[in-house]
């Protein structure tokens, strides 16, 4: 998928809407736990009530990985379900790796190969040797960490380097963007920051940002159009606890639903306030 693919997708649904598969077996509603694959069947329902109101879906591995064997067969089996029911969504493996380039070799077989994520996340701190071999797959996406949304980012993130001219997330994008293009390469900025997108789109204007944080940590959709989008929006706002945990009853679902639509109808005046419908 290239990044006017998913633009023209964007434009379809009216939406830049993510929702992250935050799946977590002691969150989900109780009835689910007499399935077979609890995980599963919580995260199809999601998907089939949210699916309307989003271009994106983003399972964080980690909730996956928690459950051993069994979580890595309903991660696949929710990927599998995505990509044969619903081709035009973008999936994203929220897996954070980053490793020595032999190692991220095989990551990137795992997550582009095995499982046909259309884009990871990564850590850019070891460098280009680190990120290559995600790159050189066509039609997928590296989604590097930028400036996140936890509390303590700032103890590096937001280090003077050099002469001090750059904090380490300028330096970070400004020596990562030329590793790839504005057609598989994108960066996390979480919108908690929203005041420093615009420090962000000076050194990256045409990219694609992934930008968690909107819902339970805070972050302000408003604020994240301001300073962030740009010509072909620019933008995938990830939204998680507050769509998928917002109700606990057989309604589970369609209160997702719901949810992911009153996002997704603030984020079509947002596109219409800006030109791009």
């Amino acid at each position: 998928m290239t990044s006017r693919e998913l633009f023209e997708n964007i434009k379809k649904k009216q939406s830049f809407l993510c929702v992250g598969l935050d799946s977590d077996l002691n969150k989900i509603p109780e009835f689910l736990l007499a399935k077979e694959d609890p995980i599963f069947e919580f995260n199809k329902r999601i998907v089939d009530a949210t699916v309307p109101y989003a271009v994106a879906f983003k399972p964080n591995l980690a909730f996956y990985e928690v459950l051993g064997s069994q979580g890595w067969i309903s991660l696949q089996r929710i990927v599998k379900y995505i990509k044969e029911n619903y081709p035009d969504i973008f999936l994203i493996a929220d897996a954070k790796r980053g490793d020595i380039g032999n190692t991220s070799k095989m990551y990137a077989k795992v997550f582009f190969k095995h499982f046909q994520f259309d884009a990871v996340t990564l850590s850019p701190y070891m460098g280009q040797d680190t990120v290559t071999p995600f790159i050189g797959n066509e039609g997928k996406w590296v989604i590097l960490l930028a400036l996140t949304s936890n509390d303590s980012a700032a103890e590096l993130q937001m280090l003077p380097v050099g002469d001090g001219s750059q904090r380490l997330f300028e330096k970070v994008i400004d020596a990562s963007m030329h590793w790839g293009s504005e057609n598989n390469l994108m960066y996390v900025v979480g919108a908690t920051k929203a005041n420093m997108l615009a420090d962000v789109r000076k050194l990256v204007p045409h990219h694609f940002l992934l930008i968690p944080g909107v819902g339970e940590q805070g972050g302000s959709l408003q604020e994240v159009v301001q300073y962030g989008m740009n010509s072909q929006c620019g933008l995938l706002v990830n939204s998680s606890r507050a769509i998928i945990y917002a109700d606990r009853t057989q309604k589970f679902a369609e209160v997702a639903g719901q949810k992911a639509k009153e996002l997704q109808m603030q984020m079509a005046g947002f596109l219409k306030t800006s030109n791009l419908l």
